[in-house]
């Protein structure tokens, strides 16, 4: 909800404000329709008293009718007691104004002329708190469970955010555990290259969107870190088309569809292994989709994945959480390529 809607909704629910406008418009009306009176401050006191009453049969209502009775279920037993009331109240209602005007026999003609009027009025008014109850407290309860979902969604998230630099720590690690026991002149590199991706991703990756800019940048990295620890003439390529403005993005959604290119795609001993990565990029809407060669499957193999395939599973909950209906996902496979296509409205 937006601060606007949140004040409207702070006053609408705030039983001191919507029981006083109740009350001020309850008096309002019944001073319209009295305003015929020949005698304005006849007409006046008797819709005060009227009003005494009134808040009587209503707070009646919402403090012990409604919540023996109507939020029970017993529609009838509320029914009845609702009428009731209205039969008590409504003849010392009239009585008591006929004895304040005693001396008014005018005043005290309409009262008894109006008796079946007063019946119903007061039926109106005690119903028309119920109506009013039922909205607030619909209101109110619809509040508490988005705030429930809102911070459901919000843990969910926080608890997959702390699966991605875990996962994506681990492989980077056992890539720079392999080049240090080969003795690799890359090992510093990748080090420093590691520090500033972790760096990013501790202190730059808290936030629920991060600029585009730093997103791209944070992935040329990475690809850095990987050309240098893959043999040479592997075939490693990031493709950017578009322009990068002022556009945000939730953080590391496309890592770990790279990992995953990189464990399918070059990690798996393919000769002539390749990755591809292209990004298109516009004002509110980004494509991006990896290429990578794979080991090609005998059909007779059982290729379902057994282990690992966090990363992927994370990224696509991820998806689901932050862009609903404002991304599409397409993966292809072919005996030597696999393929995924996100499609992203980023607004």
């Amino acid at each position: 909800m937006n601060n606007w809607s949140n004040r409207i909704y702070g006053l609408v629910t705030n039983p001191y404000v919507y029981h006083s406008i109740f009350w001020l418009s309850l008096f309002l009306v019944l001073n319209l329709l009295s305003s015929g009176h020949s005698q304005v401050w006849i007409g006046l006191a008797n819709e005060l008293i009227n009003l005494l009453f009134y808040f009587l049969l209503v707070y009646i209502n919402l403090l012990y009718l409604i919540p023996s009775y109507l939020r029970t279920k017993k529609y009838f037993t509320y029914l009845g007691s609702l009428l009731i009331i209205v039969i008590i109240f409504t003849p010392i209602q009239s009585l008591v104004s006929y004895v304040i005007f005693s001396s008014n026999e005018l005043a005290q003609y309409d009262i008894l002329h109006n008796l079946n009027w007063a019946f119903a009025q007061s039926f109106i008014v005690v119903s028309a708190s119920t109506v009013l109850k039922i909205i607030t407290d619909w209101l109110r309860n619809n509040q508490q469970t988005q705030e429930l979902e809102r911070k459901h969604i919000e843990s969910e998230l926080q608890f997959l955010k702390t699966q991605v630099n875990p996962h994506f720590l681990f492989n980077t690690l056992n890539n720079l555990y392999a080049l240090t026991l080969k003795k690799s002149e890359s090992a510093p590199e990748i080090v420093l290259k590691l520090s500033e991706l972790m760096r990013y991703m501790l202190y730059e990756c808290n936030e629920k969107k991060v600029s585009l800019r730093n997103e791209v940048k944070f992935l040329q990295n990475y690809l850095e870190l990987e050309m240098l620890r893959q043999p040479k003439g592997i075939d490693i390529q990031l493709n950017v088309k578009g322009q990068i403005k002022n556009q945000e993005i939730a953080p590391l959604i496309f890592i770990a569809f790279i990992e995953n290119s990189f464990k399918h795609g070059i990690n798996a001993n393919i000769e002539e292994g390749f990755v591809h990565i292209f990004l298109d990029i516009h004002e509110e809407e980004i494509s991006f989709s990896v290429v990578n060669s794979k080991q090609e499957a005998l059909p007779t193999i059982d290729r379902k994945v057994k282990s690992g395939g966090i990363g992927l599973v994370n990224v696509k909950r991820r998806l689901e959480i932050l862009y609903p209906n404002k991304y599409k996902l397409e993966i292809k496979e072919t005996p030597k390529t696999y393929e995924i296509k996100l499609l992203m409205n980023l607004n």
